[in-house]
C-alpha cells in the first residue's frame, strides 16, 4: 500500500511507538525522511538511524531515545500538509517552545533545522515541529 504523506506517516509511527516505549521502529526509506531523522539525531531526540536494504526501496530503522521513564521526544507535530502548505520567510521562522524545540524546514539549501535556517537567513516550507 502506498503512503500518501510519508512525513506524517513517520511522525505517527514514532508517536505511537513512544507511547508503548518501543526501542526501535522501521519506516520505508526516502532521502527526505533520512534528512529529517538526521536533524532529530543531531538535536538529541533519537539515538541512531540506519538504512537497511531489505528490498528495492529499503527501510530506515530508527532507535528511539529515553531518559529514564520519559522519552526524549515530548511532542511531534506536522505543520505543512498536502492540502495546506506553510511557507515562511527568513525573518518569520518559528521558534518552537521559545527555542527549546526544533522546527524542520525544507529550503533551497536542503532540509534544515530552524537555527541553521536563521543563521543562513533563508526561508522555506515548515515541515514539522519536535520538542
Amino acid at each position: 500500500m502506498a503512503v500518501l504523506n510519508p512525513i506524517a506517516n513517520m511522525l505517527t509511527v514514532m508517536r505511537n511507538a513512544l507511547k508503548v516505549r518501543k526501542e526501535s521502529i522501521e519506516i520505508p526509506a526516502s532521502k527526505l525522511l533520512e534528512k529529517i531523522l538526521d536533524i532529530f539525531k543531531k538535536d538529541g531526540y533519537i539515538n541512531d538511524v540506519r538504512l537497511l536494504k531489505d528490498n528495492k526501496q529499503g527501510v530506515l530503522k530508527v532507535f528511539l531515545k529515553y531518559d529514564g521513564k520519559a522519552s526524549a521526544i515530548a511532542g511531534l507535530k506536522m505543520i505543512s500538509k498536502p492540502g495546506l502548505r506553510v511557507y515562511v520567510e527568513n525573518d518569520r521562522i518559528p521558534r518552537v517552545l521559545s527555542g527549546l524545540g526544533t522546527a524542520v524546514i525544507s529550503t533551497s539549501k536542503g532540509v534544515l533545522d530552524d537555527k541553521e535556517a536563521r543563521k543562513l537567513k533563508i526561508g522555506g516550507e515548515v515541515l514539522c515541529y519536535v520538542w
